[in-house]
């Protein structure tokens, strides 16, 4: 059955598709977490840098980020089953390339591709819950389809390390095949097509635009590491990306059916809300990088160790998500905005302090709890916020563009963060090597391989104390630099508390 709005569907067949967009966004997610426990694994076995292991986070959240408004959009106008589908056929294909992949670039390619894929299905997954469920249970159908993809975010990390401990990193990526014609079954089986009464037309324009312009500007800075800024691809990608920017900003201003209606920045309340999670998601892109490669380089934990490592942030957001929603009715939802990314900066403070050899009891599982409990007073605010800005017609874009400007945060952070990660540890490095008086090839060869950051290999031929002494240079050198990250991480979930502070005393839910 067909419909041009929403669809009139029995309680059974409604389980049936809450199950189908479930599995499907939860691939999604799934594989936007767990392959940060596997970059360890990745470095290892494919030989990459730091700059390379960036561009498997950085190609699939770029795409994601890139393209999640204009999936949506494609499943208004051409069908949302049948753009669900081919983005979950899309992501399969390319995790099946991620698992044959046999050098770091073949990954990045197929990564990238994930990345469209799932621009089609994460929308797509809620436009179908919306289309299929009456307005009295739509909420609760929601609901149940955040908690499940929480919950199955909170598991791919542990699943992730079970894998690459007992099997390999390639099944990170398997795994998600058999889930996907699943996904498929259901979705031909018990899904309806349905599309938008008032579909709007496609943004040709602005979809490719926007994706250069931040394509442009995370190249020239991941890059940097590797060419240096004088380099002319470095140079010439940072202004393109500028460009691109301003280019999009007019490109939206001047069509009709724009990809980002930029009349809801009008909106002090929305602007500053996205602003918020600007700051805030930034600190969390570059915290999920760098966090799995201190706790298996440096604290030499397992993978599946560092999986469990992050629970408790998890499940403090989900266990406490129906209790900061509350919140907001009572105390309405400035308070808590300003509150919960104090706490959060509180958490990257108490990361700055950890050191090698840290007790994961004393030191990890308090940061950890202070910096999840932060994220759960934060989350649930910051969604009304978003949600109650702009008038109910716009209220589904409007929550598009705050969840593509939570992915773009993490995408820029980690290409700027990056940078100064780099930076700093080759600045420790080079002066606690010198402490240790090494040969100067020995040096050399060190030095030429400091975007590796602790994953390098040391050089051959070394006595046993000497190795000793290099390997435990390179973890401080690390840690210098993972706790640098730390306090920025800090100061950006601090500005985004300032940022709350501004919003007027009479916002409301």
């Amino acid at each position: 059955m067909q419909s041009s709005g929403g669809i009139q569907c029995s309680a059974k067949a409604q389980r049936w598709i809450l199950a189908a967009t479930i599995l499907g966004s939860s691939m999604a997610f799934i594989d936007s977490t767990v392959v940060n426990v596997a970059l360890p694994a990745l470095q290892s076995s494919l030989h990459a840098n730091i700059v390379d292991v960036q561009w498997v986070v950085e190609s699939y959240g770029l795409f994601l980020g890139a393209l999640i408004l204009a999936g949506g959009s494609f499943g208004d106008v051409f069908g949302r089953r049948l753009m669900f589908v081919l983005g979950v056929v899309l992501f399969a294909i390319a995790s099946a390339g991620c698992g044959l992949a046999y050098s770091i670039h073949q990954l990045i390619i197929a990564r990238s591709i994930q990345g469209v894929g799932a621009a089609f299905l994460v929308p797509g997954s809620l436009a179908i819950i919306s289309a299929s469920f009456e307005k009295t249970i739509r909420g609760q159908a929601i609901g149940t389809w955040s908690g499940f993809t929480a919950i199955t975010t909170a598991i791919g990390p542990l699943l992730g390390g079970w894998l690459i401990q007992h099997a390999s990193w390639r099944w990170v990526f398997f795994i998600n095949l058999p889930l996907a014609a699943l996904v498929i079954a259901l979705s031909f089986w018990h899904i309806p097509e349905s599309r938008s009464i008032a579909a709007r037309r496609i943004d040709w324009l602005g979809a490719p635009v926007g994706t250069i312009s931040l394509g442009g500007m995370v190249f020239g800075f991941v890059e940097s590491t590797n060419l240096g800024w004088r380099n002319p691809l470095v140079f010439g990608s940072l202004i393109v990306g500028i460009t691109g920017v301003v280019t999009f900003v007019f490109v939206e201003s001047k069509i009709g059916s724009p990809m980002v209606p930029l009349a809801l920045f009008r909106s002090r309340i929305f602007s500053g809300a996205n602003l918020l999670t600007l700051f805030l998601y930034s600190a969390l892109g570059i915290f999920f990088f760098l966090f799995p490669l201190d706790l298996i380089q440096v604290q030499e934990y397992s993978a599946f160790a560092t999986g469990a490592a992050v629970l408790p942030l998890i499940l403090l957001m989900f266990a406490l998500s129906r209790w900061s929603g509350g919140l907001v009715g009572r105390y309405g939802p400035r308070g808590p905005l300003i509150i919960g990314p104090i706490i959060a900066a509180a958490g990257f403070i108490l990361f700055a302090l950890t050191s090698t050899g840290s007790s994961y009891w004393k030191a990890f599982f308090p940061a950890m709890v202070v910096l999840g409990f932060g994220m759960a007073v934060t989350v649930a605010p910051l969604t009304t916020v978003v949600m109650s800005s702009v008038d109910q017609d716009h209220a589904g874009t409007a929550s598009g563009i705050n969840n593509a400007v939570a992915r773009i945060a993490s995408v820029l952070a980690i290409a700027v963060l990056g940078v100064m990660m780099v930076k700093a540890f080759d600045l420790k490095l080079t002066h606690e090597l010198a402490k240790l008086r090494l040969p100067s090839d020995v040096l050399r060869e060190i030095q030429s391989r400091a975007t590796r950051l602790a994953g390098m290999e040391l050089p051959r031929n070394l006595d046993p104390r000497t190795a000793a002494a290099i390997r435990s240079t390179i973890n401080h050198g690390f840690i210098f630099g993972f706790r640098l990250i730390m306090l920025t991480c800090s100061g950006l979930a601090a500005a985004s508390s300032a940022v709350a502070c501004l919003f007027r005393r009479s916002v409301t839910a």
